[in-house]
């Protein structure tokens, strides 16, 4: 008869003394995100504790360790990262277009493209952070 952990596709291995270990290791997602999952995982532990515990709990036996738990979580911020980085390059774009920022002030005068672009790229970030990581 199998265990429910074997029946959620977990592994044992037979240890010298005779005890059988899980096989703890994840062969979920691993973890890529980056400054906005970052921001997204320290924002569901302050402000939405319970939505937090849902990630880290969802579709999981109780039996499962911390490690195991925490896929859903990082599969969850990797997914709002990528999302996040691929919104702020499209606003950018759009951004410069509109506002008519080229290669040619680029060259013609840097330190106002720079000013230019940096304004765009916080405005920018002000949108994806309510948008996809503060909800």
């Amino acid at each position: 008869m199998k265990s429910t952990f074997e029946k959620m596709g977990g592994t044992n291995t037979l240890g010298a003394d005779g005890i059988y270990y899980p096989n703890l290791v994840s062969t979920d997602e691993e973890p890529h995100y980056g400054k906005y999952g970052m921001m997204r995982k320290t924002y569901l532990k302050e402000h939405r504790p319970a939505m937090y515990s849902l990630y880290m709990l969802e579709d999981r036996p109780a039996m499962y360790s911390l490690y195991m738990l925490e896929d859903r979580l990082t599969e969850h911020l990797n997914v709002v990262d990528d999302e996040a980085q691929e919104r702020m390059d499209i606003l950018v774009r759009q951004m410069m277009e509109k506002q008519g920022i080229t290669e040619e002030l680029k060259v013609r005068d840097q330190m106002e493209w720079v000013r230019v672009v940096n304004g765009i790229r916080s405005r920018a970030e002000e949108i994806v952070l309510k948008e996809l990581v503060y909800i």
